[in-house]
């Protein structure tokens, strides 16, 4: 029988408020068993870079990354909250380990395509994730906390949604352990109607995203959300939940609450 990891990717308004980011790390610390910790922070990597000047742009929920927009994501991503999170787990009593993707060789990506004029500038596709450093750091006991930021192996950063590095991580790890991938975020789960917190749609295949984003029930930021847990699910992860903060740390056998994707 395999050993069980759990790897929780969280970002949005809970990386925002301390007291959301506080209650979700003191229950990630009490998380029994292998752990890994993936975030990301597109929020905050925005308001900073307003406060210095520099316009954001998306493109179907995802952002463009120009060379200033890079610079911040790189000192927000991988130092302020990566290293904010780290120390709190610290305090936690966790023995975590900060990464980004240029660690070790740990992710490598390539820079996104240009593909009918649109140029997503740097931003990275992932190619590989290296599964035996992860093991080796989790045989040392030792807890990664990644953010979102990849390499293209011959010195450039890149900017890689969190969501898909979460999913890249959980498929890589997946022929070594039973793992389940928990997207948490605000909201209880993946909501039939915006404004109803508990329209939760309690399941999803790769059918259901398809009518979903045809009648709009799915859209913006969440289409990459659910692509990147397709993936997963279709490449062997053991379970794939997307959840609010307070259900992803129930037993993974026992969550009660959120969209399950198959």
């Amino acid at each position: 029988m395999q050993e069980k990891i759990t790897i929780i990717k969280t970002g949005g308004a809970i990386i925002e408020d301390p007291a959301q980011l506080e209650k979700l790390l003191s229950n990630f610390a009490k998380l029994e068993g292998r752990k890994i910790l993936v975030h990301g922070g597109g929020r905050r990597a925005t308001d900073i870079a307003q406060q210095l000047g520099i316009s954001t742009h998306l493109i179907n929920g995802r952002r463009v990354t120009d060379q200033p927009m890079l610079e911040v994501a790189v000192m927000v991503y991988g130092g302020l909250i990566n290293k904010t999170i780290v120390a709190r787990l610290q305090a936690l009593g966790v023995p975590s380990l900060g990464l980004t993707g240029a660690d070790m060789n740990l992710i490598r990506s390539h820079q996104r395509p240009v593909v009918n004029g649109v140029n997503f500038g740097y931003v990275g596709d992932v190619e590989q994730t290296d599964a035996e450093i992860l093991k080796k750091l989790i045989d040392w006991g030792i807890t990664p906390v990644i953010s979102p930021l990849t390499h293209d192996g011959k010195g450039q950063l890149l900017n890689t949604n969190a969501d898909t590095m979460a999913s890249e991580i959980a498929k890589a790890l997946a022929p070594h352990y039973e793992v389940t991938l928990v997207y948490c975020f605000e909201k209880k789960g993946v909501l039939a109607l915006p404004d109803n917190t508990d329209s939760i749609i309690p399941c999803i295949n790769r059918h259901d995203f398809k009518v979903h984003i045809a009648n709009g029930t799915i859209s913006a930021g969440m289409i990459p959300k659910i692509e990147s847990a397709l993936s997963a699910a279709e490449a062997g992860v053991h379970r794939v939940i997307i959840t609010d903060a307070e259900s992803s740390f129930q037993s993974p056998d026992c969550i009660q609450t959120g969209t399950i994707i198959i």
